[in-house]
């Protein structure tokens, strides 16, 4: 997998599921090698998390693709089957068996993407969010005079002077209860934790004790999603200065706080100094950590071995070795199969099987492949 700013979004995958990579192909008399299958790279958008899936173990991070051209490898392609030379001995000059070429890695993933942006709009719905978007940058989000127009995160970037800019999200409007999923909450949240800044905005067409308890709500709702969100620094900012009284809120609330900035996004009053005002402080923030990948914890060891005695009476060997061993095995060849048979007595397995009871007639699966042990 791979990121790339070409992709801003994972609906792709909602239409298709499944990706195979091309198998090798086989090899040829003389020995000839067979052609190596073709890589298949999945582009993802940047800030895309990439999640490993098994049934009945956790669920593992195993990349988070946070910059254009980051790179994984998610399921890796198995090397070819040795050719009957290899197995040539001084009494045995030519064998009448090889091996088959080794399935590929077969994996569930789950993908999660949290945008990247430099500084995120917060506030609640109808605050005048995607009005400022649009006001700044060339995004065109849709704006209505009714809450929660806007559905997902909005990206624009804003350009400060030639040399400098930076990206602007608009968050879909907040709830209480957002941390809990109200609203969607827990979709958009999500992403203002990739943001170096965010601005507060503070519906001014309000009255003083609502916009007071919004901003307590959307902070409490913040911290509730993530404490380290309130570590971030926050722009203060009464929207709609435009509107009867907004004015004279703002003055009521710089009374409160020491910094606080007023706009009105329709008139472009006060929009630039909020813009020149975010570019310093995204330039003074740091960026936001990486999420760390967790490595993946096989139960058990690559070449090792184990042995479950079912309630219906069949024994399941499990194993990275034994079933790549079985994978590659031509079962039609008795000098394959007898090849598979020592390899399973040398490393234990048949030992295993005794110790648990098996008898005469007994099946025993190891992969895809059952077998009656004898």
């Amino acid at each position: 997998m791979q990121a790339t700013p070409a992709l801003t979004t994972l609906v792709e995958f909602r239409y298709r599921r499944g990706f195979d990579a091309a198998s090798g192909k086989h090899g040829g008399t003389s020995n000839k090698s067979g052609r190596s299958g073709t890589d298949l790279t999945i582009a993802v958008p940047v800030g895309t998390l990439v999640y490993r899936t098994a049934e009945g173990k956790p669920e593992t991070l195993i990349a988070d693709l946070a910059s254009p051209g980051d790179r994984i490898l998610a399921a890796k392609g198995g090397r070819g089957g040795l050719g009957n030379q290899h197995f040539a001995t001084s009494v045995r000059q030519a064998p009448r068996f090889a091996e088959k070429g080794e399935p590929g890695e077969r994996c569930a993933l789950r993908l999660e993407l949290k945008l990247l942006a430099d500084c995120g709009i917060i506030g609640v719905p109808n605050a005048g969010k995607s009005t400022l978007l649009s006001v700044v940058s060339a995004a065109r989000p849709k704006i209505a005079d009714y809450p929660f127009t806007t559905v997902e995160p909005q990206l624009g970037v804003v350009r400060v002077s030639e040399e400098e800019s930076f990206v602007l999200v608009d968050v879909p409007g907040l709830i209480e209860g957002a941390h809990h999923g109200a609203g969607l909450g827990d979709r958009f949240l999500r992403h203002v934790e990739r943001t170096r800044v965010l601005v507060h905005l503070l519906d001014g067409g309000k009255p003083l004790d609502e916009m007071l308890h919004d901003k307590e709500t959307i902070e409490s709702e913040l911290v509730a999603w993530n404490p380290a969100l309130a570590e971030k620094p926050v722009l203060l900012c009464v929207s709609k200065l435009d509107l009867p009284d907004a004015r004279a809120r703002l003055a009521e609330l710089r009374q409160r706080f020491a910094s606080i900035a007023g706009i009105s996004a329709a008139a472009g009053d006060g929009v630039d100094d909020l813009v020149y005002a975010i570019a310093r402080a995204v330039a003074a923030a740091p960026a936001p950590p990486r999420a760390e990948p967790i490595a993946r914890i096989d139960l058990v060891p690559r070449d090792g071995f184990s042995v479950e005695r079912r309630q219906d009476g069949m024994f399941v060997v499990s194993g990275e070795r034994v079933e790549r061993l079985a994978a590659m095995t031509n079962f039609e060849s008795d000098e394959g199969l007898a090849r598979f048979e020592r390899t399973l007595d040398r490393i234990g397995v048949e030992r295993r099987l005794r110790e648990l009871g098996a008898r005469e007639g007994d099946t025993v699966r190891i992969g895809a492949y059952e077998f009656t042990y004898s």
